[in-house]
């Protein structure tokens, strides 16, 4: 099947990871992919939650929003908090973030990130998990030097969409191409080859086992290009 932006079904679409891009932050990235643009910061705030409190462990956490204008009818903002599906996305980032943590005695420091949707068309929260781990080797960088510690950051984390699209799978999934699917997965990888989250709906359909694997292996041959797009704005 032929897709709208000529991509083959295995193909991600342009991405792009501008590291550094909000000078404010103590780690920043503008993530995008394709048509979606996330700007992505990691804000290092002394203290952590109750429940880390006297711990000496640090915490990360998220939050996810998408600005008014991010499609194409505006939607109103969150300002009572956010809503059902800004909670259940920024939950994965977070979760997802701290599957990069390789050790958590960095002392009592909360590291927040702050993933906001400039331009959505499709795979946001996967190019959020994406973006936001740049800006989080970052934070961690600057958190190190101001302590006199070793960074306490472990792997790489990024992820993708997958779906079944007239029974075909197709990597990371456009608009168009998502509202269609029969099958929508987002998944989620640690460097080199872990699993951190494998979500999978059958959106309008069912999928076999065959289809299954089907997705989760070109999600592994995404997310791989995916690491290499991260590492090469880090400069390893």
């Amino acid at each position: 099947m032929a897709r709208i932006d000529g991509r083959t079904s295995d193909q991600l679409r342009p991405v792009v990871l501008e590291r550094g891009a909000n000078p404010y932050a103590e780690g920043s990235c503008l993530v995008r992919f394709g048509g979606t643009l996330v700007h992505c910061t990691a804000s290092v705030e002394q203290g952590v939650p109750p429940f880390k409190k006297g711990s000496g462990l640090g915490w990360v956490t998220a939050e996810y929003a998408m600005l008014p204008r991010a499609t194409a009818e505006r939607s109103g903002r969150e300002r009572n908090g956010p809503g059902g599906r800004s909670q259940e996305i920024q939950r994965l980032i977070g979760r997802s973030l701290r599957a990069a943590v390789g050790r958590w005695d960095f002392g009592e420091y909360t590291v927040k990130i702050d993933c906001d949707v400039l331009q959505a068309d499709g795979g946001t929260r996967t190019a959020s998990i994406t973006g936001a781990c740049v800006a989080l080797v970052d934070a961690f960088d600057w958190l190190a030097k101001r302590t006199g510690q070793v960074s306490p950051f472990g792997q790489l984390v990024a992820a993708v969409s997958v779906g079944l699209v007239g029974d075909e799978v197709m990597l990371d999934l456009a608009y168009t191409e998502d509202k269609d699917a029969q099958v929508d997965a987002n998944i989620v990888m640690r460097a080199p080859n872990d699993f951190v989250e494998l979500q999978g709906t059958g959106e309008n359909g069912t999928f076999t086992r065959s289809q299954f694997d089907a997705i989760v292996s070109s999600a592994e041959r995404g997310i791989g290009s995916l690491f290499e797009a991260q590492r090469k704005a880090l400069g390893w």
